[in-house]
């Protein structure tokens, strides 16, 4: 089974399955198109973080987080003092060096079947014939194009020759993506960290005011990290570890809830549920905020993760009213137990048992907006993920402090969620989501709406979410939730923004008594969930 958010893109991933290859074949097959298809989302200048569960049981998590730049400094984003935000979101600074490929290729190597150049060449295809515009691309290109016609000179590989964006039902073709593509197929990942693109990045960067230089791409690694096991009832909950704040949060706010009866909530009044949900966010938001970040660089505790301390700010929750929440909390033991270092979501699974959860971005609608000339690759605006100054909101309006500062090969703080659940020893969920700090959200009440409130997974996936993330005090809700429920989270005392959606998530089960699978790709954007 495979499920993304293009249909182009599971194709690639069933394709791959049907050359002989496994779920991780196909889910680096489904993200090398997304780039294409998808580009203003994710790509081969982002990063990713790739969570695997092999047939024989071993759990692999594969960093692939983008990197600042050796020569970033904690106050590059400070001009007279002041934090200069649209510095680390648009433009030459704002790019962290890419480690997406680079995970993509030790994925494959150690635990797949076929190879980089197999699995590469149809996105090469795809790029080079074109592919026709959605809805969803055709509005962001509408939104973004101004933007990317500045940032580039005027020029611009995904705009029209005119600089005008492409409209929806319009083919769009990548001839340099694919070249991009074909090279790296030919030569393998050196072509990108060590050869002409590498090369060509370094030059630009060096003539337009960036930092970002060809000793960065040779310089980046991936790094293999400790799968983070937690247990939510009768379930085994496999997250992402730091510098995935996702993992550590998805775990923390089941923790919180495992107290309540939450089917009970839900059934006798739901708004008592959603407000209980958004309370447990909070709390963990508030703890992202001070005590998360890069592991190999800041002290980050696994106490977060503790039942105790979970069952501790549980307590601290009144089922009626809002409560204020001035600050993070302090886990057990903080100073001593702590991670270690360490040497557009996608899921798949295969028969043999190997699933992947595997979420990756360029973070920002079309990153840093830079594209170099001949590449046709969109960089990232990773750096925005730091804490560019203390306090200082970045573009999702998320605050951090000295923990996700930004310096020199450090990786910025993620909400990418990439997670498994199992039952006993035997998968049975795979879940994760796209949208900046609600993927830890929406990947949590898809995980609590399925396990907990046994609804379908087409509907734990497609019901109105919820999201808060303690600054701004406020709760983000989508417009189509019930207007009762509004009314009763405002008499509880939430401050409700309302958005048309949050973000999108993608999902795969496996039921042990009819053994079938299930896939589901979110029906807010068009995307496709499918089995060979």
């Amino acid at each position: 089974m495979v499920a993304s958010v293009h249909p182009l893109a599971t194709e690639a991933g069933l394709a791959a399955l049907r050359r002989g290859g496994n779920a991780v074949d196909a889910a680096v097959a489904v993200g090398l198109t997304l780039g294409v298809v998808d580009g203003k989302n994710s790509g081969l200048g982002g990063g990713c973080f790739i969570l695997i569960r092999r047939a024989d049981g071993q759990l692999i998590a594969i960093d692939g987080r983008e990197t600042a730049p050796a020569n970033a400094t904690r106050d590059m984003y400070l001009r007279d003092g002041k934090p200069r935000p649209e510095l680390s979101q648009q433009g030459p600074l704002a790019v962290a060096t890419p480690g997406a490929l680079a995970a993509y290729d030790l994925a494959i190597r150690e635990h797949g079947r076929l190879t980089l150049s197999e699995i590469i060449l149809p996105a090469a295809e795809i790029a080079e014939r074109g592919f026709l515009l959605d809805r969803s691309n055709a509005s962001a290109q509408a939104s973004a194009g101004r933007i990317l016609a500045r940032v580039n000179g005027g020029t611009c590989s995904l705009l029209k020759p005119d600089g005008s964006p492409w409209q929806e039902g319009e083919r769009l073709q990548q001839p340099d993506l694919a070249k991009s593509l074909r090279g790296i197929a030919r030569e393998g990942v050196d072509h990108f960290y060590r050869g002409p693109i590498a090369e060509q990045v370094g030059q630009w960067m060096a003539e337009h005011g960036g930092i970002l230089s060809r000793d960065d791409f040779a310089n980046y690694r991936p790094v293999l990290r400790e799968p983070l096991v937690t247990k939510y009832r009768d379930w085994t909950i496999v997250g992402f570890p730091p510098p995935s704040s996702g993992g550590v949060h998805v775990a923390q706010i089941l923790n919180i809830l495992e107290p309540f009866d939450l089917q009970e909530h839900y059934r006798r009044d739901p708004g008592q549920y959603q407000h209980l949900l958004a309370e447990a966010m909070k709390l963990a938001f508030a703890d992202r905020a001070y005590w998360l970040g890069d592991p190999d660089h800041a002290r980050v505790p696994r106490g977060l993760v503790d039942k105790q301390y979970a069952r501790q700010l549980a307590a601290r929750i009144d089922l009626n009213r809002v409560t204020k929440v001035a600050g993070h909390g302090d886990p057990t033991a903080a100073d001593e137990r702590v991670f270690e270092k360490h040497t557009t979501h996608i899921a798949t699974a295969d028969a043999a048992g190997n699933w992947v959860a595997m979420t990756q971005t360029i973070n920002t609608t079309y990153g840093s907006k830079v594209i170099v000339p001949g590449t046709g690759i969109v960089l990232n605006n990773e750096m925005d993920d730091f804490a560019i100054a203390p306090g200082a909101p970045n573009a999702f309006g998320l605050v951090g402090a000295e923990a996700n500062a930004v310096a020199p090969g450090k990786r910025p703080l993620s909400s990418m969620s990439p997670t498994i659940v199992l039952r006993g020893q035997t998968p049975i969920l795979s879940v994760g989501a796209a949208g900046g700090p609600t993927i830890i959200t929406q990947s949590l009440q898809a995980i609590v709406r399925r396990l907990d409130l046994e609804l379908p997974l087409a509907d734990a996936i497609s019901q109105p979410r919820i999201h808060h993330q303690w600054s701004p005090d406020r709760l983000r809700v989508e417009s189509r939730l019930d207007d009762q429920l509004k009314k009763d989270l405002r008499l509880r005392g939430h401050v409700l923004d309302e958005v048309g959606n949050m973000g999108v998530s993608q999902a795969v089960e496996y039921d042990d008594q009819t053994r079938l699978f299930r896939g589901v790709a979110d029906p807010r954007v068009p995307g496709r969930a499918a089995g060979p």
